[in-house]
C-alpha cells in the first residue's frame, strides 16, 4: 500500500513539473519574442534589447489601481540585481548563485536548484547574478566562481556544468548569459583583479566552447599595440553584462570593461583596446568586425559595459541600423551598427573630461582630465552617470529612457600597484569631494518621503533623475528629478506608462510622453534592476526587485 502510494506520488510530483514549462523556448521564439508579449524570454526583453513591452492592459487611467499580489524573499544578504524570465507561466529567477522556478502568478515555489561557488572564488562585489538565459528546455546560468551551468527548466536537475575561467584569479560571471542561434554566449568579470577578459559561446547542447573573443588581444591580434610592455597580460576589459544581436547582420554586440589597473595608466601606455569600447562580432565565429572605443586610455574606471539597444530609424532622413548607448562617461551615443561608424555623442549629465570629439568620434580630453597623486576631480564619478541597469526605448513615443545620476564626482587619486593574482589590483583610490546632500533614505523630491525636504541646487550634491532623451538630437526632452541616486533600470509599454524606483523605496509610474507621476508605493527597500511585465491567463504583472525580494503588482480583481 506504502508503495502504491509513493508511486502515486512520485508520478503526481512528475506530472506537476513537466508542467512547469509548457512548450519549447525555441530560438525562433526568442528571436521574435515581441509576438508573445506575455513572456519575457531573455535578459533584456528582446534581442533588441528594448526592455519595452507591447502589453497594455495597465495604462495610465487604471495604473492606480494596481495592487500587490505576491512577494518572493530571496534566501540572500548579497544584492538581488537579476532579471527574471518567464515562460508560459512560470517565472525563474537567481538568489545568490540558486536558481528558482515560481509560479509566476502567485509566487509558489515549484523548485530551487542549489549552487555552491567555490571558496576559493575571489570576487569583489558579492555573489551577484543578473539573472538567466533559456534555450529549449534547459536554463543557464554563469556562477560566481566562473562556471556555466546548464539545468533542466522541468525541474532543477543539473545537466552539465563546465568552468569558463579560474576563479582564484578573480575571474567571475555575474552576467545573464545571451543565447543566439545553438550557442549561449558569457563574459567574464574581474577587471578589478588584473584578469584579462573574454566574451566566449558554448554549445547549448553539450557546454563545449566554440569561440572565444578576447577582450584585450595578444600577441599577433589587431589591438595588441595599444598596450605597452606586458600590461595586456593583466588589461582587465571585463564583459558583465549581456549584449544585444542583429539576426539580418548576424552581429552580436557587448560592452566591454575598463582596463586595469582602473585608476593609473602609467604602466599601461596606449589606448588600451578593447576596453571601454562596444564590439561587434560575428555571431558564428567570435570574429571582431569593428569597434568603437568611448574612452581610450581610460582612468576613471568607467566600463563600457551598458545595454546596447538596437534601433532601426531614419537619421538625417535616411533609414539606419543604429545602436542607441547611454554611456557611464555621461554622454548619449547614436554609432551606425553595420560600419560602427560614429554619429552622435551628447553630455546628459555633468561631465567636465571631454571637450568635444574629433571627424573619427574619438573624444578629446580637456586639460588635466587624468587621475593624478594629488587628486583630480572628475564628473561624472567613478559610478558614473548611469551604469548597468537597462534602459528602454519605446519606438512609439520615438524616445530613449534611462536612469541617471547627476551632478556626482569623485576625486580620482592614483597609486602604485603591482600585479599579484588574486589581489586587487586598481591602481589608485577614488576619493569623494565631500558629503553628499541627498543621501539614502531621505525621502523623494516633492514631499514623497518621511525624511527632512532635500535641497537640490547645489551643484555638488548627486541626486537620480529619470530621462527622456530624443535620439535624433540626444536633446532632454524631460526629466524626473528624485532627492537619491537610483540602481533601477526602466520598463516602458505601449500603453505609454513608465516603470522604475530608487534608493528611497519607492516604486512608481510616470507618464512615459511627459514624465508626469501617475502612482507610487512603498515597498521597504532599495529598488534595483529594472522591472519586467507579463501575463498570466489575460491578467498583466509588473514585477521588480526590492532590497531582497522579488515584488509582483498587478490589477485589483
Amino acid at each position: 500500500m506504502n508503495a502504491w502510494r509513493n508511486t502515486c506520488s512520485t508520478c503526481l510530483l512528475a506530472l506537476i513539473l513537466s508542467c512547469v514549462v509548457s512548450a519549447q523556448v525555441t530560438f525562433e521564439r526568442i528571436l521574435h519574442s515581441g509576438r508573445e508579449p506575455q513572456n519575457w524570454l531573455t535578459y533584456s526583453g528582446d534581442l533588441n534589447s528594448h526592455h519595452h513591452s507591447s502589453l497594455s492592459q495597465i495604462t495610465p487611467d487604471n495604473v492606480k489601481n494596481l495592487e500587490l499580489k505576491w512577494i518572493f524573499q530571496a534566501a540572500t544578504l548579497d544584492k538581488f540585481e537579476p532579471t527574471p524570465l518567464v515562460v508560459d507561466g512560470t517565472l525563474y529567477t537567481v538568489q545568490g548563485n540558486d536558481i528558482v522556478a515560481l509560479d509566476a502568478s502567485t509566487g509558489r515555489i515549484f523548485w530551487i536548484y542549489a549552487y555552491n561557488p567555490s571558496p576559493k572564488a575571489r570576487i569583489c562585489c558579492g555573489r551577484i547574478s543578473r539573472g538567466l538565459a533559456i534555450l529549449g528546455d534547459t536554463l543557464f546560468l554563469g556562477t560566481i566562481d566562473a562556471h556555466l551551468i546548464a539545468v533542466d527548466a522541468k525541474n532543477g536537475r543539473a545537466l552539465w556544468n563546465v568552468p569558463v575561467a579560474r576563479s582564484e584569479a578573480g575571474y567571475s560571471i555575474t552576467m545573464a548569459p545571451l543565447v543566439i542561434k545553438d550557442k549561449v554566449l558569457v563574459g567574464t568579470a574581474g577587471g578589478e583583479y588584473g584578469i584579462k577578459g573574454f566574451l566566449a559561446a558554448y554549445d547549448a547542447q553539450t557546454g563545449r566552447e566554440a569561440w572565444r573573443f578576447d577582450a584585450v588581444p595578444g600577441p599577433g591580434e589587431p589591438g595588441h599595440e595599444t598596450w605597452g610592455a606586458d600590461s595586456w597580460k593583466h588589461g582587465g576589459g571585463s564583459v558583465w553584462l549581456s549584449g544585444s544581436y542583429d539576426p539580418v547582420l548576424n552581429l552580436t554586440y557587448w560592452g566591454i570593461g575598463n582596463p586595469g589597473p582602473d585608476w593609473n595608466g602609467d604602466s599601461r601606455p596606449g589606448d588600451n583596446l578593447y576596453t571601454a569600447s562596444v564590439v561587434a562580432l560575428d555571431a558564428d565565429t567570435g570574429k571582431l568586425k569593428w569597434f568603437y572605443q568611448f574612452n581610450p586610455h581610460n582612468e576613471f574606471d568607467w566600463d563600457a559595459v551598458q545595454t546596447p539597444v538596437l534601433v532601426d530609424m531614419r537619421w538625417h532622413g535616411t533609414p539606419r541600423k543604429l545602436i542607441l548607448w547611454a554611456n557611464r562617461n555621461g554622454f548619449f551615443y547614436v554609432i551606425d551598427r553595420t560600419t560602427g561608424q560614429f554619429l552622435l555623442g551628447k553630455p546628459f549629465a555633468k561631465q567636465n573630461w571631454n571637450v568635444g570629439f574629433d571627424e573619427s568620434g574619438r573624444p578629446m580630453m580637456a586639460p588635466g582630465s587624468k587621475s593624478s597623486t594629488q587628486g583630480t576631480l572628475i564628473f561624472p564619478g567613478n559610478a558614473g552617470a548611469t551604469n548597468w541597469y537597462a534602459p528602454s526605448f519605446n519606438s512609439r513615443t520615438g524616445l530613449f529612457y534611462l536612469t541617471t545620476w547627476q551632478a556626482t564626482s569623485n576625486i580620482f587619486v592614483k597609486g602604485e600597484d603591482e600585479y599579484v593574482e588574486g589581489r586587487y589590483f586598481g591602481g589608485g583610490n577614488p576619493r569623494p569631494p565631500g558629503p553628499r546632500g541627498a543621501g539614502p533614505g531621505l525621502g523623494m523630491h516633492g514631499g514623497w518621503g518621511t525624511g527632512p525636504a532635500v535641497n537640490l541646487k547645489k551643484e555638488n550634491e548627486g541626486y537620480g533623475e529619470v530621462q527622456a532623451l530624443d535620439p535624433q538630437t540626444g536633446e532632454r526632452k524631460w526629466g524626473f528629478k528624485m532627492a537619491d541616486v537610483s540602481e533601477s533600470g526602466v520598463l516602458t509599454t505601449d500603453s505609454n506608462l513608465l516603470f522604475t524606483g530608487g534608493r528611497e523605496g519607492y516604486f512608481f509610474a510616470l507618464d512615459a510622453r511627459n514624465g508626469e507621476l501617475l502612482w507610487k508605493v512603498s515597498v521597504g527597500g532599495s529598488v534595483i534592476m529594472a522591472p519586467i511585465t507579463y501575463s498570466v491567463n489575460g491578467k498583466q504583472y509588473i514585477a521588480f526587485n526590492a532590497g531582497n525580494a522579488l515584488f509582483a503588482f498587478a490589477e485589483r480583481d
